[in-house]
């Protein structure tokens, strides 16, 4: 396969640039909003799909044709199939985009689930573009990439080009007749729903409803700490799942939940028959020429309404014994994990507790790096280290019993991981979490976090509200 790429300019932003073609099937948006010295650097646009592999109901499809094989094993064959040198600035030049849902990791952990049905997705769809639209989000080079399996190089770049042009004089002539007075954006500041005490008769929810009841929740948690009590686990990731009916566009709703919370590792897929609405803060696992990398996070406080009532509120995370050894018991699972795909004395912890802040929440997180073994697929790393640490909880295995005992509900997506595999080895994922899955009319996302014997009850059911609050908002 040759892959060729063209530079090109535009006035149009990366989001702008999504909207002409977010209404094909099949179309992806990886969306670094925030964070571009850092995280954010790049974005990228994946359009004219030539291969869409998928699982349901444990049965690998490759364009809808029924394959009797193992999903992953197949796409990692592909992925060395059509593998290409093609060094270049931008790690990821061509390949495919998708997910792999936390279900499909209890399958490859071989844990036996008894928990009820989830959201009805495949659990892993992997789709394989023709074309990449590029974005270098801290020097401003745009790139459009094609792989030439649909029509020829050439013509495919020219009418990516066509399109984006056209996208630009649109916007020439809404700029020369501006909205009036009466189309101003209205911003209303929001408390933290921590605040909230469940006597106010007003619904903080907008609309959606838990699978848990507040008792119930703070009734699990107990649960998690009955097993840290009798020496199962640690740590154990706690969640609760919130959904409702809503005829609102998909893409509006990213559109709002991007205002409001933007995100380094952002995502909008729209797949075959169900969206994909992710404003993740935190990576799983990137791959740039045999370098590894992953992010957990661990330890969550509030916005303030105030700016003291923020500062107290970061200084408080920054001085939790309880969140940074939560962070610390996952800095060394992580290590584990990566030790098994990482050539030996490779794998370092460079940050520890960094305070990053968000929109809604502060976060504390630590980066762990390692250099991949030779012979070890990108593939291969991801499969050997998922589902994350930072929404499992460890020692991992018995976590993820727990965790699927007491949650009673499959998790389907959320915590799963969304992003790409470059035919020339590189990769990137975040931990799907803060993300909005629709199908049809109905919509959902998952929320939780962290819980060890020093957990209370109901500060852990606040926290998750607090995580939950940017979604409320959209739907406000």
């Amino acid at each position: 396969m040759e892959i060729r790429h063209q530079e090109f300019h535009s006035c149009l932003e990366p989001f702008e640039i999504y909207t002409l073609f977010k209404d094909e099937k099949n179309t992806a948006f990886l969306d670094s909003a925030r964070d571009f010295e850092t995280l954010g650097r790049y974005s990228f646009i994946g359009i004219n799909a030539c291969l869409v592999l998928k699982e349901e109901y444990g049965k690998c499809y490759i364009n809808e044709n029924e394959c009797q094989c193992d999903s992953l094993e197949k796409l990692d064959e592909l992925l060395k199939e059509f593998y290409v040198e093609y060094p270049f600035e931008i790690p990821f030049p061509a390949g495919c985009i998708g997910y792999i849902s936390y279900d499909a990791g209890l399958r490859l952990d071989k844990i036996k689930i008894t928990s009820g049905k989830g959201f009805d997705i495949p659990d892993i769809y992997f789709v394989f573009y023709d074309n990449l639209i590029l974005f270098d989000n801290l020097s401003g080079k745009r790139y459009i990439s094609a792989c030439g399996r649909l029509s020829c190089h050439e013509a495919s770049i020219a009418g990516i080009l066509a399109r984006i042009n056209s996208g630009e004089d649109d916007r020439k002539r809404v700029c020369e007749h501006p909205a009036g007075a009466g189309d101003a954006v209205y911003q209303e500041s929001f408390a933290p729903l921590s605040h909230f005490n469940g006597s106010d008769s007003s619904d903080p929810f907008n609309g959606f409803e838990s699978n848990f009841t507040r008792k119930q929740y703070e009734e699990a948690v107990t649960g998690v700490k009955e097993y840290i009590r009798s020496g199962d686990i640690y740590i154990a990731n706690m969640t609760q799942r919130f959904s409702k009916v809503t005829n609102q566009n998909s893409f509006e709703i990213y559109k709002q939940l991007r205002e409001i919370n933007p995100a380094p590792f952002a995502a909008y897929l729209s797949c075959d028959g169900f969206e994909i609405i992710s404003c993740s803060p935190e990576r799983f696992m990137r791959i740039d020429n045999r370098s590894v990398e992953t992010r957990p996070i661990k330890g969550t406080r509030p916005r303030g309404g105030t700016l003291r009532e923020d500062e107290a509120n970061r200084i408080q995370l920054l001085q939790s014994k309880k969140d940074k050894a939560e962070l610390l018991m996952i800095v060394d699972l992580e290590r584990n994990d990566l030790s098994k795909v990482c050539k030996p004395g490779t794998v370092k912890v460079t940050e520890l507790f960094k305070l990053e802040e968000y929109s809604t929440v502060f976060h504390l997180v630590s980066t762990v790096i390692g250099e991949l073994r030779d012979g070890t697929s990108a593939l291969q790393c991801i499969k050997a280290c998922f589902p994350g640490g930072s929404i499992t909880g460890a020692p991992k295995i018995r976590a993820m019993e727990i965790i699927d005992e007491l949650e009673g509900i499959k998790r389907s997506l959320y915590t799963g991981c969304i992003g790409y595999f470059s035919l020339n080895g590189n990769a990137d994922f975040n931990i799907v979490i803060r993300t909005l899955i629709k199908k049809g009319k109905e919509i959902c996302f998952g929320v939780g976090g962290g819980i060890t014997w020093d957990s209370v009850e109901s500060a852990e059911y606040l926290e998750a509200l607090d995580k939950a609050q940017a979604f409320f908002r959209a739907f406000s």
